[in-house]
């Protein structure tokens, strides 16, 4: 098949609930492309608007650790997007096949995510998936961020295109505020990655759970253990500062840029980590009296009173489960998460 009379599409590399991705040839300049079609949405009315908007945010970033957009236009009725062509794995299809990584190679990893989440946080940019499939490795070994099919813009809060009090991204990697439905942040993006970074060191997430919303309670109020308990051999300052991307706080955790900055510098193989995260505040750092601490967050899913079991919860073989009347459970309920 031939797109627009200049990109021939020659196999099928990929399907994900919006689109399906080709490797393809541009035959105007003689190089290998990646296409990637919009699938019909007949129930989906903002589905174009989403491929548009995915468009608009990744060609507004050139680094070499961001897949590059190249072209978008309309054929046949079908919107598509030409991107540069990653000819190698995602990370999750290299856990697959591997299992753990050393320590090493995830710190380098971890250097060059971050540094292309940076470049994405400088014009405002959230990319609110960051998770194994949508980081892909060169043939070279080089990382590069893809799939910006749900980013939004920081100064344009309507480009998130979701209904009211719905949650989008992954569970196993969604940030504890996000848990809560509210607005994504660069500090989001960087839990997410901290994740991610948890996985390919121990070979799991940090929480996992059968249901999805078991997994949000996790984020909000688990400690998550220390990858070397689970027989990941890495320097303890390594650990350290993958912990403090872990913070429940967005204003606790490193930016991307510092993130980069100290993995790219082999702070990581230190026996002490110095990360910032573990010792003061932002607003100390930034030379302001640190905030009185918040209380500890009220439970997501109360007691019920003392008495009669209260209307928002119901009794199931002696444990109490959550009716989904509260408006914390109703948040939750409106979980959605894209393959």
């Amino acid at each position: 098949m031939l797109i627009a009379g200049r990109y021939r599409l020659r196999d099928a590399i990929g399907r994900g609930a919006m689109g399906e991705v080709w490797r393809g040839f541009d035959e105007t300049l003689g190089r290998p492309v990646a296409v990637k079609l919009l699938l019909p949405q007949g129930s989906d009315p903002t589905a174009a608007s989403r491929f548009r908007l995915e468009a608009q945010t990744a060609g507004r970033l050139s680094h070499p650790h961001v897949v590059g957009v190249l072209d978008f236009g309309e054929y046949e009725g079908r919107l598509f997007l030409v991107m540069e062509l990653v000819d190698g794995d995602s990370l999750a299809r290299v856990l697959a096949a591997s299992g753990p990584l050393p320590a090493e190679r995830v710190a380098r990893i971890a250097a060059e995510a971050a540094a292309g989440l940076g470049a994405a946080h400088r014009p405002g940019i959230i990319h609110r998936d960051i998770k194994p499939a949508n980081l892909l490795l060169d043939a070279d070994g080089a990382l590069k961020i893809g799939d910006f099919g749900i980013a939004r813009f920081l100064d344009d809060p309507g480009a998130a295109l979701t209904a009211a009090g719905q949650i989008v991204g992954t569970s196993l990697y969604l940030a504890p505020e996000r848990a809560l439905g509210r607005t994504a942040g660069p500090a989001s993006d960087v839990y997410s990655l901290g994740c991610v970074l948890y996985q390919l060191l121990t070979g799991r997430p940090p929480f996992q759970a059968d249901a999805a919303l078991a997994v949000l309670h996790q984020h909000l109020d688990a400690a998550p253990v220390p990858p070397r308990q689970l027989g990941a051999d890495l320097p303890p300052a390594f650990e350290s500062y993958l912990l403090g991307l872990l913070a429940k706080e967005p204003e606790d955790r490193p930016t991307a840029e510092e993130v980069a900055d100290w993995f790219g510098r082999g702070a990581w193989r230190g026996r002490r980590s110095h990360c910032r995260v573990n010792t003061r505040s932002t607003a100390a750092r930034a030379g302001r009296p640190s905030p009185v601490r918040r209380p500890p967050r009220r439970p997501l899913l109360p007691p019920p009173p003392q008495g009669a079991p209260s209307s928002r919860w119901r009794t199931q073989s002696g444990r109490r489960a959550c009716t989904g009347q509260c408006p914390a459970a109703r948040a939750c309920h409106s979980l959605a998460v894209p393959g």
